[in-house]
């Protein structure tokens, strides 16, 4: 990952194609060791390839992956009707409980006698 951040700085500022040595300058610049064989693959891998156009290719990609705030909205809304119902019901004896509570103030005394 780290190789590949820095590769995406090298672009953004202008080097369309930066080297291994570009990198490893970028990464030592800020005291992080590289991993030669790591990066090496990313290389061969991006090699020829448009920065731009992978950016928008992964962008695309991503949009198509579940997210947990998107996914988990709408699988509760399918799930609200049954669940609402036993919700109810849990509600039910909760206001049993709070009579029951009020009860407690017929003990002869108030909160602020």
């Amino acid at each position: 990952m780290k190789h590949l951040a820095a590769y995406l700085l090298l672009g953004l500022g202008g080097n369309t194609s930066p080297s291994s040595e570009d990198i490893k300058s970028v990464l030592e610049s800020v005291g992080i060791e590289t991993d030669d064989e790591r990066l090496e693959k990313l290389l061969s891998e991006l090699k020829g390839k448009d920065l731009q156009q992978l950016i928008q290719e992964g962008s695309g990609k991503l949009a198509s992956v579940p997210s947990g705030g998107a996914g988990g909205a709408s699988a509760g809304g399918a799930a609200a009707p049954a669940g609402g119902a036993a919700a109810e019901e849990e509600e039910k004896p909760a206001e049993k409980e709070e009579e029951k509570e009020e009860s407690d103030e017929d003990m002869g005394f108030g909160l602020f006698d």
